[in-house]
């Protein structure tokens, strides 16, 4: 790190910047007035301010249209070529920009603007790493607030940019996309093992959870699990701590929030009480697999009627062997074939507690329970560190970033 601050400061030592407005160095061009009722399925693309994620310009949602559709006036002079810089206008994503990386064509929908800088005296990119440092400037620019709007007058005369030269330029955007680069490669690397090892243990899950018939007895959740209880709200003045159906996190199966509910408060579905070790499941659009483990954080708290809760008796099952089988695609594809509505589709409690599931020993059960806890504790640290390193591989791109912009 000290090595390319000393490098830093050598390439800036001794350079005369100047500082211009962006008016001075850039011109700039606004949106094309598209109608809505004239978007298609295909065409061309139609870049809107939705577009614009603050640091590219992503397509994954786009809308086209037909140039035929409109005869006074052309938006076919309203193109976006790759390396054009654009920023969002107006609404919630004001002030952000994003860099157009596509070979395609696109066109600027009416709010999104592009940045045309006189390359003899401004780099694309390194207009680019610029704004990014601008945002908070840019958003108060534009009044902040409910309705934040900039228009290009603002920009041209309220933004000013040091010039430096550009070869300094280029080499500035140089360093600074090494550290995109790198942040980029390091996300994909991460995700292709994320992938992998979530690969690895669903094949295992399926493996361990195998077994031949008359290996081992089959039972029913509702043979292996004990009569849970509502709870009376006219004998209580406690207050709870409510599951919801949104309390869950689907990605991790944990319990993220809860909000504090008393009887005089308490929504209707507020009704069954759980307890440490039961496993909850969503039985509102049940493909999604909601569920999760209750910890002793949450024992004794209310959850919604939306939910199934399986109580594991002691005697004869695990509570985390019916976590896990509830996590099975096998568990998951009986649901598919056993879930009604269309609109709302859902699957009963009493349909839930007929799926059939093996009994091998206690003793098994916490074997294979071991392994699939370490193959969930090891994917579950590569999801989490996932973030942690991109933020760290960002927070390090903006601290050069601002060295290297402090002219």
């Amino acid at each position: 790190m000290n090595n390319r601050l000393q490098y830093i400061e050598k390439l800036l030592n001794g350079v005369q910047v100047g500082w211009k407005t962006l008016g001075e160095v850039c011109d700039f061009q606004n949106g094309f007035a598209f109608q809505s009722t004239l978007f298609k399925d295909k065409g061309l693309p139609i870049v809107r301010i939705t577009n614009i994620d603050g640091i590219n310009v992503d397509l994954a949602d786009v809308k086209f249209f037909n140039p035929d559709d409109y005869k006074n006036g052309s938006p076919l002079n309203y193109f976006i070529e790759k390396g054009d810089v654009l920023i969002a206008m107006s609404g919630a994503t004001t002030g952000k920009i994003g860099y157009y990386n596509l070979n395609e064509k696109a066109y600027l929908n009416q709010r999104v603007g592009k940045f045309i800088p006189n390359k003899k005296v401004l780099n694309n990119r390194f207009l680019y790493h610029f704004i990014l440092t601008k945002s908070d400037f840019l958003f108060a620019l534009a009044g902040g607030g409910a309705q934040p709007n900039l228009s290009s007058n603002m920009l041209k005369e309220k933004l000013f940019i040091p010039i430096p030269p550009l070869y300094v330029q280029a080499e500035i955007v140089r360093i600074l996309d090494s550290f995109t680069e790198l942040t980029a490669e390091l996300t994909a690397e991460l995700t292709a093992e994320l992938t992998a090892r979530k690969k690895q243990y669903n094949y295992y899950q399926e493996q361990l959870l195998s077994f031949e018939d008359g290996e081992v007895e089959w039972k029913t959740l509702g043979e292996v699990t004990i009569p849970t209880s509502n709870i009376r709200w006219r004998d209580t003045n406690k207050s709870y701590q409510y599951i919801d159906l949104t309390s869950v996190c689907r990605e991790k199966n944990i319990i993220i929030e809860t909000i504090e509910i008393t009887k005089e408060n308490a929504p209707s579905r507020a009704q069954k009480l759980v307890l440490t070790n039961d496993v909850i499941f969503a039985t509102t659009r049940p493909t999604q697999q909601r569920l999760c483990l209750i910890t002793e954080e949450y024992s004794n708290e209310v959850a919604s009627t939306g939910y199934c809760v399986l109580r594991a008796n002691s005697d004869v099952i695990l509570p985390k062997w019916i976590y896990f089988w509830i996590t099975s695609n096998k568990f998951k594809n009986y649901v598919e074939e056993n879930q009604s509505g269309s609109a709302y589709p859902s699957i009963s409690d009493a349909k839930v507690k007929e799926f059939s599931i093996p009994i091998p020993s206690l003793e098994e059960q916490a074997r294979i329970v071991a392994i699939l806890d370490k193959f969930d504790t090891l994917t579950t640290s590569i999801s989490e560190g996932l973030p942690k390193e991109i933020e760290l591989r960002k927070k390090q791109y903006e601290y050069y970033r601002d060295k290297l912009l402090s002219f």
